[in-house]
């Protein structure tokens, strides 16, 4: 059985970049959901979610954490900046799902990404997860 996969997109307000890739991102997410895979989309404003974001460094959009598991031990299988293809992401998201799948090591993260990927499962687990598909 395949795990969840946390798909947090962290993003601005303000950013074109973003609006367009929001539709990129629902495509690709709507075809592995259609695949039967369960990925959870939460788009992140990182203005607007300062604690939760905390010390992550956003230095270019779109930036992606891809989390598998749950509060109890949730696992970041890729963070940072993506080019904004569709087959970028795809690619990403297949590695992602393959590697939690086998249940393979994870690379060992920065701090405070491994810090963010904690805050948003304790979140996602108390319900009051954002999520966009």
């Amino acid at each position: 059985m395949t795990p969840d996969i946390h798909v947090a997109c962290l993003c601005a307000a303000w950013c074109r970049l973003c609006d367009e890739y929001a539709a990129v991102l629902d495509q690709v997410v709507a075809s592995f959901q259609a695949d039967g895979l369960s990925l959870q989309v939460h788009w992140i404003d990182i203005e607007d979610e300062e604690a939760l974001v905390g010390d992550v460094e956003v230095e270019t959009f779109p930036t992606l954490v891809l989390i598998a598991g749950s509060a109890g031990h949730p696992v970041v299988r890729f963070a940072g900046p993506v080019t904004p293809q569709a087959g970028t992401l795809s690619r990403l998201l297949r590695a992602a799902v393959a590697d939690a799948a086998t249940g393979s090591p994870a690379a060992a993260v920065a701090t405070e990404i491994q810090a963010f990927a904690d805050r948003l499962a304790r979140r996602v687990d108390s319900g009051r997860g954002r999520s966009s598909s």
